[in-house]
């Protein structure tokens, strides 16, 4: 798996904050992306599920499907609420295992499948519905370093 790369970095300061892109962004092992709610313990689910909160990967060709189903459904990557967004890389295929973004060595937790939250802060009524199954992958951060736009998203074993 190398023909997958990282197109897109977001970081909410605190829950419900709109998430920021960013071009690059410091990972933190164990903790997340530097100043991204959940590695400052200020996410609505943070103390749940450590290293399973550190980061969150949804896949672009996921978000581009639901838009296209019908055109009801208008979701934006950053309404999504995950860190980083991927091109070319089947996430769900990873939970259990370490790949890595760029020199960021992780760990996939499990998939992460869209709340009521998500409905709720984004007024997009059916987008819970529609990312059932490809909402994005939960990862645990295994190394400190830089994540950049346009590095590249392969299996580490």
């Amino acid at each position: 798996m190398s023909d997958g790369r990282l197109v897109a970095i977001y970081v909410a300061r605190v829950a419900g904050a709109p998430m920021e892109a960013f071009d690059r962004v410091d990972a933190l092992a164990g903790a997340g992306l530097r100043d991204d709610r959940y590695a400052t313990g200020t996410g609505t689910y943070s103390g749940t599920g450590r290293g399973a909160r550190d980061v969150t990967l949804i896949e672009r060709e996921a978000i581009d499907a639901v838009r296209g189903e019908g055109g009801t459904i208008d979701v934006r990557e950053e309404q999504t609420r995950r860190n980083l967004v991927t091109e070319g890389v089947a996430l769900n295929h990873l939970v259990g295992r370490t790949f890595r973004v760029g020199p960021i060595r992780m760990r996939g937790v499990r998939l992460a499948e869209p709340c009521d939250y998500l409905e709720q802060l984004t007024g997009l009524v059916g987008v819970r519905a529609a990312l059932v199954h490809r909402g994005g992958l939960r990862a645990e951060i295994l190394v400190d370093g830089e994540l950049r736009v346009g590095d590249e998203v392969e299996l580490s074993e």
